[in-house]
């Protein structure tokens, strides 16, 4: 009995000792897989149809909320006093993206365009398309700066344009009119004579361009020759880099089109991406770490040098001619328009623009924009773009419009698109990238300690067997050794 299981404890010390070794090779195995499972996972593919659904039909709930700063004193305005703004909104749009023409190039890229809708959605928006806000007329206002350099008599005539087509320098329209465009007989009048000084040839709106349209043709890289290139922009609209600005580097298509990123990120990892609404390409930085819904994330926001100008930041000086720091100038992406971009109520921006404005309160919580990621995927979680249109005004002799406006860069409205993964896409997101690595990474342990528990009991039953058996065997030749003496003396008493 006692060799079976000194047998047994042999055994298990084996067994024991292969479950710990099998431990130990999960530790460096399990996330090669890991990792193999996501190089798979996130390649441009149709066979992957998690995350190729989710790059081609962006099937999460994604937003748009406007707020327009109805001005409160135009009159006063025009007479040199500050502007008073009021925020109105949200307005919020239901965003429908969908890629089409989609191709794929043996030289691991795919070509594409990207289609955007957008839906009014009452029920989320602060009230209806049809409540009037008052802003200032982009038409009369932003022309008056474009303008000012021609002759005076050249600028008297335009004035008296603009009041043959009675435009006045601040328009009370409705939202709906606004964002999407309103008849407007000077609109008619420069696309008859003048075709091609604005960016439309229907209705003027400040998001006219954007509904029913497309972003351009965006090239990328689908990951199945480098993962570390996945999603990156190859070329947009057949240009590797852009014709905008002043210098070669503020002129480079960075990054990917902003919606998903390679995986494997670092804190030290940056995230860039090419905007061809802001016409140029953006950068954001780590933040913090994070948790939604169970899923580990990395928090990305803008750096402060993303709209400073090229006084305090060197790098942006060929975005310039610049403004204060927190501006960013499209003028030469928009038909010459003087449209400047930043955040939000000018949030992160130069302190003296909020002096030239009252009814201003920028917040980060409220007014910076973030995208959260998951780090092992580089898929968005949680995204919040935050942009404010602002219009740069002054008094421009000869055209009497402009009164006696002061020098000023006027908020006209900001944005927010918003989404994030929900419903059955995160079910499947959490299990497939979640629990079922964290299953892999606690199953190694649980080998390792299994085994080596198993080894320490099975090498202590085995001694235990060896002793008892070691002292059993010693008291087998003590008792036949006493027997043996105690035969000896009758031996003796015999012989004699």
């Amino acid at each position: 009995m006692a060799v079976n299981k000194s047998k047994v404890s042999v055994g298990f010390i084996i067994v024991g000792v292969l479950t710990a070794f099998f431990g130990i090779v999960l530790v460096f195995v399990g996330p090669i897989v890991i990792d193999d499972q996501v190089v798979k996972n996130t390649i441009i593919d149709p066979k992957n149809d998690l995350t190729y659904t989710m790059w081609k039909d962006l099937p999460v709930p994604f937003f748009m909320s406007v707020y327009f700063f109805h001005v409160l004193n135009p009159e006063e305005i025009l007479k040199g006093e500050k502007p008073m703004v009021e925020q109105r909104g949200p307005y919020v749009y239901r965003k429908q993206c969908r890629k089409e023409n989609i191709t794929f190039h043996p030289n691991s890229t795919v070509s594409y365009r990207e289609y955007r809708r957008y839906f009014f959605e009452p029920s989320m928006s602060v009230g209806n398309e049809s409540d009037v806000v008052t802003i200032p007329n982009m038409l009369v206002l932003g022309a008056a700066v474009m303008l000012e350099d021609l002759p005076y008599a050249v600028r008297l005539l335009i004035s008296a344009t603009f009041k043959t087509f009675q435009e006045g320098p601040f328009l009370t329209k409705t939202v709906e009119e606004l964002m999407w465009g309103y008849d407007s007989k000077l609109v008619e009048f420069l696309n008859k004579y003048l075709p091609g000084m604005l960016p439309s040839t229907g209705k003027f709106g400040l998001f006219a361009e954007f509904n029913n349209s497309n972003t351009g043709l965006f090239t990328t890289h689908t990951g199945k020759d480098d993962i570390r290139n996945v999603h990156k922009v190859d070329s947009w609209n057949g240009l590797t880099e852009l014709k905008y600005w002043r210098t070669p580097q503020c002129n480079m298509i960075n990054g990917t089109a902003g919606q998903m990123w390679p995986p494997f990120m670092t804190k030290e990892t940056t995230l860039p991406f090419y905007s061809p609404d802001a016409c140029r390409s953006l950068e954001l930085v780590y933040q913090r770490p994070g948790v939604m819904n169970g899923i580990p994330l990395y928090r990305y926001v803008a750096p402060k040098t993303m709209f400073a100008n090229g006084t305090d930041y060197p790098p942006n000086e060929g975005f310039c001619p610049c403004r204060q720091s927190g501006l960013l100038n499209v003028s030469s992406c928009r038909y010459n328009s003087p449209v400047f971009i930043s955040h939000p109520h000018f949030f992160n921006a130069d302190p003296v623009l909020l002096d030239y404005v009252l009814g201003l309160y920028p917040t980060e919580e409220e007014h910076g924009l973030f995208i959260d990621i998951h780090p092992l995927t580089g898929v968005p979680l949680n995204v919040s773009i935050r942009l404010q249109l602002n219009l740069y005004m002054k008094r421009v002799s000869g055209i009497t419009e402009t009164g006696r406006i002061s020098e000023v860069v006027m908020p006209m409205l900001w944005f927010e698109e918003k989404g994030y993964i929900d419903g059955p896409i995160l079910t499947t997101f959490h299990t497939n990238l979640v629990i079922l690595p964290a299953v892999m990474e606690y199953m190694q342990y649980i080998f390792i300690a299994l085994g080596l528990l198993t080894t320490i009991v099975a090498v202590l039953v085995f001694y235990k067997v060896k002793r008892e058996t070691c002292e059993g065997d010693a008291s087998l030749r003590e008792s036949t050794s006493t027997s043996t003496h105690e035969r000896t003396p009758l031996l003796q008493d015999k012989q004699h």
